[in-house]
């Protein structure tokens, strides 16, 4: 996993040379579903359509044994599963917390790419005056520390907190002992990750997420061009010595 996440923030990096040509490409603009149609509208219809989703994923998924016999008790509130509606509750207001404070809905993978530029920078790269680092918001991430950027916070409470639930779980098992192949896995998909997250400005949280939840058409066409990406992935996983 840090090897992905290394991968992906040098992958974020190298996008961000490309930002230029990308940007040229014919686009529709910014599509507003809540401004096209009025918010009220645009609400329910995303409700709509997320039951939708909501059925046939139910209707489709495989139960497993943990769906089968949940543990019950306080053991549950450490070790999980948790209640996905919970975490949905909480992802809300949590989504909601951050656009008050921070001023804009979560965001991830700008950080990872800051934190890539931040590395180059450090063994000898130097920002040119054009392209997507001479941005006065770029420049200003790049010369400032890690602790000014409110992503890159977040960012790092999120590694924190995913420590420690792996902890309280009793699934905190770090090792170095990665064969070739997943570690192959793991440095080609972080890379393609952070590149395709950083030319879709975001990944299922700023793009997604945080998309649909301002009612933007790019979180349903991110979500409709992840997913089969996704089934295509699970199935070259094999090829990497990894379980479906």
């Amino acid at each position: 996993m840090l090897a992905t996440l290394a991968a992906f923030c040098a992958g974020g990096f190298w996008a961000s040379f490309h930002m230029d040509w990308w940007q040229r490409l014919p686009g529709a603009g910014e599509v507003v579903l809540g401004t096209m149609l009025g918010w009220p509208a645009a609400v329910l219809i995303q409700l709509v359509v997320l039951a939708m989703l909501y059925v046939a994923v139910r209707k489709w998924e495989r139960p497993t044994a943990r769906d089968a016999a949940p543990t019950a008790g306080w053991h549950r509130v450490f070790a999980g599963p948790w209640p996905l509606l919970a975490g949905a509750l909480l992802l809300a207001a949590l989504n909601l917390a951050t656009l008050l404070f921070a001023g804009h809905p979560w965001s991830i993978t700008w950080g990872f790419t800051l934190w890539g530029a931040k590395a180059a920078r450090f063994f000898g790269w130097s920002p040119g005056d054009e392209g997507f680092w001479s941005g006065a918001f770029q420049r200003a991430a790049l010369a400032a520390p890690v602790t000014r950027d409110v992503t890159s916070v977040m960012n790092i409470g999120i590694l924190l907190g995913a420590f420690l639930a792996a902890g309280l779980a009793g699934r905190f098992a770090p090792s170095l002992r990665v064969p070739a192949r997943p570690l192959a896995g793991a440095i080609i998909g972080g890379v393609l990750m952070g590149y395709g997250a950083r030319i879709a400005f975001g990944c299922n949280i700023g793009a997604f997420f945080s998309g649909v939840a301002s009612t933007s058409l790019h979180g349903w066409l991110w979500i409709f061009a992840a997913l089969p990406g996704t089934w295509l992935g699970t199935r070259l996983r094999p090829a990497f010595g990894l379980g479906r």
